[in-house]
């Protein structure tokens, strides 16, 4: 794929890159310096039913596939994405504006997915009963859905992609992807090492658009599954949407990440932690630290102090410096979202620890660059405390106990994740049992999950039952069809049964 100039982006169908017919097309900008690097062509409904046609098509051939046959594809894939990690980093780093680093550690945690997957041969497995009465044996075996679309965020370009359609494909489901508009390259590279890997065309397919695409995905009757991440009104749109027309849908909203700090903890360490798990990535993770809970005002105080000093020695700027800790958020409108929320803070009454409007870099750059900022003294019903911020200005919420941090808590919304902070086991059991947040954890600043554990938050971080990541994947894209099966010795007589048939 060229990487200079402003490229014409294509659709990915049917194993062939595919020119946009409707006119539309979206700027994809790079956001370390705010220039246009590619046009991306927005598909309307037509288009992408058209897709969705050949991808149906395409469906039976790779359903009737063995299942080691499809690992093998899913191997060759992952080796592909090995051999080419080079190029996707500089790709991702590109449109998303992240570092290097930051790009590694996301293809890597996409390849667990892919690993996972590649085992899917073990999640697939069904059950057999011998003999369950009258001769009848009974076993249960998991199918392909079909047609399924996923739809992802940008700020991973392609862990979250690999992590919807990784097991999708590998359970011999057609997978359509309707990836950001705003980071399309990232898909449509990983389209051609699906093809070089040795799926068959038609099984994979990347349709760029917006609204108009995305409604015909949820409306299209030949698509029996929607995997979605992205905010959380818009996955509860998608949820209901889907559920409308009888799709099985997983979305994955916002998250408002707590991290609770005991009077025990090492602060120098909780400040460590909390430095990456808060700002990595501009803090646009669904999964970053949106605010510090240190109990007691002792604790608060002396953390304060640990955390203005390490917040205001943070390095932004381009992913092309080697010391750089974080690049810029992913577009103008985020920028001035930052910014905004800051001024928010700033009428709501909070202490701003450290103000990140005063970086040189926020105004001289024509990059989207917001500095790190730390609120202090926030409170529950202000703006900056009930809403997801995604971008780099935190809160400190002080509480008095631990009883009051979990209340806060579980009265909130939004349950992606939580984590505290102790040396005490006693606080972290109770702490573990009563929070209710879908991932937690204990001395981890950042508690997503490895790829063969399941991902997914709590209440409205999460609609439908599906999750991200996971042996649960398996399940997601599969259904299962029970067989009762009997062979009666020829000419034998069976006789006529009236009444509801039992294990006799």
């Amino acid at each position: 794929m060229e990487t200079t100039g402003i490229q014409t982006l294509t659709h990915f169908i049917g194993g062939q890159n595919v020119e946009g017919q409707s006119g539309r097309f979206g700027d994809v900008f790079n956001p370390t310096t705010g220039e246009v690097i590619a046009k991306v062509p927005l598909a309307t409904r037509e288009e992408t039913r058209e897709a969705i046609a050949e991808v149906q098509a395409a469906f039976p051939a790779w359903r009737d596939v063995s299942v080691a046959k499809r690992a093998q594809v899913l191997l060759n894939f992952r080796n592909l994405l090995t051999q080419h990690l080079d190029e996707l980093l500089a790709i991702i780093c590109r449109e998303s504006g992240k570092t290097i680093e930051d790009a590694k550690g996301e293809v890597t945690r996409g390849i667990e997915s892919v690993d996972l997957a590649i085992g899917a041969p073990h999640l697939v497995k069904g059950e057999y009963s011998v003999n369950v009465g009258g001769n009848i044996n009974a076993y249960s075996a998991k199918y392909p859905l079909g047609v399924v679309a996923a739809i992802s965020p940008f700020n991973f370009p392609i862990m979250v992609p690999l992590a919807q359609t990784s097991m999708a494909v590998a359970v011999g489901n057609a997978v359509i992807l309707k990836a950001s508009e705003k980071v399309p390259m990232t898909a449509l590279f990983i389209s051609e090492l699906w093809k070089k890997a040795g799926l068959p065309d038609g099984i994979w397919t990347v349709i760029n658009g917006d609204k108009d695409a995305v409604n015909e995905l949820l409306e299209h009757k030949a698509v029996k599954a929607i995997s979605f991440v992205g905010s959380t009104p818009v996955a509860k749109y998608i949820y209901e949407t889907g559920a409308k027309y009888g799709k099985r849908v997983t979305a994955l909203g916002g998250g408002k990440n707590n991290m609770v700090v005991m009077p025990d903890a090492d602060l120098e360490q909780v400040a460590e932690a909390f430095m990456g798990a808060a700002y990595g990535a501009a803090s646009q993770r669904c999964m970053a630290l949106s605010t510090i809970m240190p109990v007691g005002q002792e604790t608060a105080e002396r953390l304060v102090a640990i955390l203005k000093q390490k917040v205001a020695a943070l390095k932004v700027g381009s992913y092309e410096e080697a010391d750089t800790d974080f690049g810029p958020v992913i577009s103008a409108q985020a920028k001035e979202a930052m910014l905004a929320a800051i001024k928010k803070g700033e009428e709501e009454g909070v202490e701003i620890v450290c103000d990140g409007r005063e970086l040189p870099i926020v105004n001289e750059s024509k990059g989207f660059f917001i500095g790190p900022t730390l609120f202090d003294h926030v409170k529950p019903g202000m703006d900056v405390y009930e809403q997801e911020i995604f971008g780099p200005v935190r809160n400190i919420v002080r509480v008095e106990t631990l009883d009051e941090a979990i209340q806060l808590i579980n009265e909130h919304e939004l349950g992606n994740g939580v984590t505290i902070f102790t040396n005490d086991g006693y606080a972290s059991r109770k702490f573990t049992t009563e929070i209710d947040v879908g991932m937690v954890g204990v001395n981890v600043p950042i508690p997503i999950p490895v790829g063969y554990h399941n991902f997914a938050g709590f209440k409205d971080s999460r609609f439908g039952e599906g999750h991200m990541f996971g042996p649960d994947q398996a399940r997601f894209f599969t259904k299962t069809k029970t067989v009762s099966e009997r062979w009666p010795e020829a000419g034998s007589q069976m006789g006529s049964t009236f009444a509801f048939p039992s294990n006799d």
